[in-house]
């Protein structure tokens, strides 16, 4: 069990359209590496598939939509938006803490 200092955050990323669906489990399983290193946890990993942008980015007018919750203990999330920003299969991604009463309501932490 995580202590009471935890924080949760959703990420969104959004892996370019032209790739396969293994190549989606692929970045979702470095998320997932990555946060096994502390004590850490992914909650939900919500794949909402192909959809269509609203604008083109790079290029490219359509990609593979993931959201995911995770639950870590304060960390530096640096480096796994880095190694996100580096990867040429993801166009982009938002990582964001959710607020201690929102991660609360949703089951993420205790409240």
């Amino acid at each position: 069990m995580l202590d009471v200092s935890t924080r949760a955050y959703e990420m969104m990323i959004i892996v370019d359209g032209e790739e396969e669906d293994a190549m989606v489990d692929d970045v979702v399983g470095r998320v997932e590496a990555w946060l096994n290193d502390g004590e850490s946890k992914l909650a939900t990993t919500d794949k909402w598939g192909k959809r269509k942008f609203a604008y083109e980015i790079d290029h490219k007018t359509e990609g593979h939509y993931v959201v995911l919750e995770m639950v870590t203990e304060p960390r530096d999330m640096a480096p796994l938006e880095r190694t996100l920003r580096l990867a040429d299969e993801v166009v982009r991604h938002k990582l964001i803490r959710l607020p201690d009463h929102e991660a609360a309501r949703r089951g993420l932490i205790e409240a």
